[in-house]
C-alpha cells in the first residue's frame, strides 16, 4: 500500500479514535454540535459532516488556486498567486490550524496537490481537504477517485458543474456522481450557485452528506439591480454576484435537514467579514467557506467564534444541522 493510502487510512482511524475518546470523556468534551459546539483549538466551533468533524470556518481554495473573482480587476488573481508562493501557502495553512481552522475546500491537482502533501508530510500538518470534484460524462469517476486516493477527507460536485447539469436536464448524472464519491468511503456533497440544483436534489432524494451553496446579501455597491440579474450565473462573464436569490435560498434551506456550507459569503471581498459571516450563520449556514490571506486568518477566526457564540445564544430560524 502506498504512503498516500496509508495516510487516508490513518485519518479515518484517527477520527474514529478521537471521537471515541471524546465520548468517553462525556458530552462536555465532545461538544454540543446541535448548537455549534466548541471542540477545536482556541475554542473554534465545529460541526460534523457524516463522521467528519469540521471547523465552522473553512478556508477557501483561493489560497492555492489564486481565484480572486475581482470583477474587472484582472490582475488580482495573478497578484494572489505571486504573493501566495508555495512557502507562503505552507505558512498560511499552519497559521490556520493554529487558529482552529482545520479544513480547506479546494480543487487540487498536480503542483497544487503537491503543496498540500508537503504540508502533511514535511510540516506534520493535519488540515482536512474537501475536494471540488469536476465529474463529466466522459470521465465520471477519475477526478473523484484521484482525490480520495490522495487523502481527500470529503468531496462534492463543483457548483458550476452541478449548475450546468441541472440546467441541461442531467439530474441523474449529478446524483450518480455524488454516489460515486460516497463509494470511495468519504462524505459526498453537491455544490450550487443556483438554488435550482438544491431543489432538484431534494426532489429526487439524492441524500448528499452536505450541500455547498452560495449565500450573501445584495447590499453592496457593485452588485447589479437584483431585478436585472440574469437567470444564469456565469462567473466568467459577470464576476460580481453569486447568490442570485438569497431570500429564496434562506427560506428553502430551512426545510433541508442536510448540513449546509455557505460560500461566496463576502461576495469576493465586497462585503465586510463581520456582515457576511453573521448574515450566513444567522440565515441557516452550518459552516462558511472563506478565502483568506495570512494576515486575515486571526481576525476571521475571531469573528467566526464571536458570531457563532452570539447566534447560539440568540437562536436562528434554521436549526443547526451539523
Amino acid at each position: 500500500m502506498s504512503n498516500r493510502m496509508d495516510r487516508r487510512d490513518f485519518l479515518k482511524t484517527s477520527a474514529a479514535l478521537s471521537g471515541a475518546a471524546a465520548f468517553a470523556m462525556g458530552p462536555d468534551a465532545a461538544g454540543d454540535t446541535s448548537t455549534g459546539g466548541n471542540t477545536e483549538s482556541r475554542d473554534m466551533p465545529t460541526g460534523r459532516i457524516g463522521d467528519l468533524e469540521v471547523s465552522r470556518l473553512i478556508s477557501g481554495g483561493n489560497l492555492i488556486g489564486g481565484w480572486a473573482h475581482a470583477r474587472d480587476l484582472d490582475y488580482v488573481s495573478s497578484l494572489m498567486t505571486h504573493y501566495n508562493t508555495p512557502d507562503k501557502i505552507l505558512e498560511t495553512l499552519k497559521l490556520m490550524e493554529e487558529h482552529g481552522i482545520d479544513t480547506i475546500i479546494a480543487s487540487l491537482r498536480g503542483s497544487s496537490l503537491d503543496v498540500l502533501h508537503r504540508y502533511w508530510d514535511e510540516m506534520d500538518g493535519s488540515i482536512k481537504w474537501i475536494h471540488q470534484a469536476k465529474a463529466s460524462p466522459d470521465r465520471p469517476v477519475q477526478d473523484i477517485k484521484r482525490a480520495a486516493d490522495n487523502g481527500a477527507s470529503a468531496a462534492y460536485i463543483h457548483g458550476g458543474v452541478a449548475d450546468r447539469l441541472v440546467r441541461n436536464g442531467r439530474h441523474g448524472f449529478l446524483g450518480r456522481s455524488m454516489e460515486r464519491i460516497k463509494k470511495q468511503g468519504i462524505p459526498g456533497g453537491i455544490g450550487a450557485h443556483n438554488l435550482d440544483v438544491i431543489v432538484a436534489s431534494e426532489t429526487a432524494g439524492y441524500d448528499p452528506d452536505f450541500y455547498m451553496k452560495t449565500l450573501h446579501h445584495h447590499d453592496y455597491w457593485s452588485c447589479a439591480d437584483p431585478q436585472q440579474l440574469p437567470e444564469v450565473i456565469d462567473n466568467g462573464k459577470r464576476d460580481n454576484y453569486w447568490a442570485r436569490r438569497p431570500q429564496e435560498t434562506i427560506r428553502f434551506m430551512r426545510q433541508v435537514e442536510t448540513p449546509f456550507i455557505a460560500y461566496k459569503v463576502l461576495a469576493a471581498g465586497a462585503i465586510p467579514p463581520n456582515e457576511g459571516f453573521r448574515y450566513a450563520f444567522e440565515n441557516g449556514a452550518d459552516f462558511i467557506c472563506v478565502g483568506m490571506f495570512d494576515w486575515q486568518v486571526a481576525e476571521d477566526a475571531r469573528l467566526a467564534r464571536k458570531v457563532v457564540s452570539e447566534i447560539r445564544g440568540s437562536g436562528r430560524g434554521r436549526p443547526w444541522r451539523a
